[in-house]
């Protein structure tokens, strides 16, 4: 029992607001949603950070009822070390894209990779 008592007590003064955190600001704001599914919004916040996005709907698939909502979008905040960082990216039938330049990149795929999927693709294997 006094376990319990314990974890209770833990579990409030972990939920208790830290610091003088206050809210931030938001300073714009707009939203827009369509009879069509199509929709787009976007937000501003007094400490800088910047959210867009849009989106529709799209056939997926073969069928007419394949279908879904395809999205893009992005948004910009600053880091601590008082940099802005910028992520734009695509949500759609491949998946989810981002891309910005503080964003890890893999390294290019070596030549011989490269030669051998264009030699399969032209064999008709891929």
């Amino acid at each position: 029992m006094k376990f319990i008592v314990a974890l209770a007590f833990l579990a409030v003064a972990l939920a208790a607001p830290q610091g003088d955190k206050k809210p931030i600001e938001i300073v714009s704001s707009n939203s827009e949603m369509n009879a069509d599914g199509s929709y787009s919004f976007d937000f501003e916040s007094a400490d800088g950070t910047k959210v867009s996005e849009s989106g529709s709907q799209k056939q997926v698939g073969p069928k007419p009822e394949d279908i879904g909502t395809v999205s893009k979008g992005s948004y910009s905040f600053t880091n601590p070390d008082g940099v802005v960082l910028t992520v734009n990216w695509v949500a759609d039938e491949n998946g989810f894209q981002a891309t910005g330049d503080h964003l890890p990149t893999p390294p290019p795929m070596p030549e011989h990779v490269v030669k051998m999927l264009a030699d399969l693709k032209a064999a008709g294997l891929l």
